[in-house]
């Protein structure tokens, strides 16, 4: 019994003290910015004069491979910070970035989606919690209050506040970044390397909210082009049956899929450059149709294949049945109030 509780002591004890080392390894980050490896080269000795045994004579000096004298002020070893200069990233089309002294900018042609970048911008600020101290409309300047920085590579975190303004000038609009204080601990920081990390990380931040905004109204747009998805029957420049849909190639292949599926039919591959579509067709029973309010178009079960063709503004479907042949002008006829109705769903949904 005595050795049982013993025992029992002895492993709660050193499971504490692993617990405890694990902790204070898991706070420490130290080894996120170090270098890793060996770090003899530390321990390399001073250049020094060259002597030479008494009677050899060597060749005429000259400085042309000489190594100069160099102070070393910096950190080394593993106080030396190795992670990589923070750079300011092009997220936006047309876009180019650059950092100078304190300040983080990307630079932009002026273009109608820019006109009212402000507004953009000062919404993006909002949604990531930054809190607005003073804002010029007239202007365009914002200023934030202080903001919480947390990242895994650091002992202590940091947090700053920054100006955030856009500047027009000619046929150019800068969104600048400019850091007004960083502190670390109540501690102003001075470092320009950890300045530059987080005015950087504060207009990327922004410009990541500029470009999800830019790819919803793409979204929307695309989303207004398909609204109207009329679909009529037609021919090619041959006479071949085939369907005309109301729409750009990307709208229309983007909505390909789920309004096939809609009718029974199955894509099994595709190939967006070359525009065609595999497909494997399987008639759904009556409540397919009556859900699209459409008449069964009386397709053979099978493998087809689909053609999509890209006139810009306009695209257009031609089938190719099991046995090779296009739809007729009947078929075709039939499929386009289905289509209709398909296309209908898929934006709803």
């Amino acid at each position: 019994m005595a050795y049982s509780l013993q025992k029992s002591m002895v492993a709660k004890v050193v499971g504490a003290s692993l617990f405890m080392l694990l902790a204070a390894c898991s706070s420490d980050q130290r080894y996120k910015r170090q270098v890793n490896g060996n770090e003899e080269y530390l321990k390399a000795p001073a250049l020094h004069p060259l002597n030479s045994p008494s009677g050899m004579i060597l060749p005429l000096a000259r400085g042309d491979y000489d190594v100069p004298p160099a102070a070393t002020n910096g950190r080394i070893g593993k106080q030396l910070d190795v992670r990589p200069p923070a750079q300011p990233l092009a997220l936006l089309n047309g876009s180019r970035t650059q950092y100078n002294g304190d300040t983080a900018l990307i630079v932009l042609e002026n273009s109608a989606q820019n006109r009212d970048m402000w507004s953009q911008v000062v919404a993006v600020v909002q949604s990531n919690g930054y809190t607005i101290v003073s804002r010029q409309d007239a202007s365009q300047t914002l200023n934030t209050d202080w903001v919480a920085w947390s990242r895994a590579d650091e002992d202590n975190q940091y947090r700053g506040q920054y100006q955030i303004s856009i500047r027009t000038e000619g046929y150019q609009t800068s969104l600048m970044v400019k850091s007004l204080r960083l502190e670390q601990q109540q501690v102003t920081v001075t470092n320009q390397a950890i300045i530059q990390r987080y005015t950087v990380e504060m207009l990327n931040n922004v410009a990541r909210g500029l470009e999800k905004l830019s790819d919803e109204r793409d979204s929307q747009r695309a989303l207004g082009q398909t609204a109207d998805m009329s679909v009529i029957s037609g021919a090619d420049e041959t006479g071949l049956p085939l369907l005309v849909v109301r729409a750009p190639y990307t709208a229309v292949w983007d909505r390909l899929p789920p309004a096939l599926e809609k009718m029974g039919m199955k894509v099994k591959d595709r190939s967006r450059p070359l525009g065609t579509l595999s497909l494997t067709y399987s008639a759904p029973g009556s409540s397919t149709w009556d859900s699209l309010g459409a008449k069964d178009p009386d397709l053979v079960n099978g493998d087809y294949k689909l053609q999509v063709g890209d006139l810009e503004n306009r695209s257009t479907l031609q089938f190719t049945d099991p046995k090779g042949h296009t739809l007729t002008q009947s078929q075709n006829d039939a499929l386009v109030s289905v289509f209709q109705a398909a296309f209908g769903q898929t934006l709803t949904r």
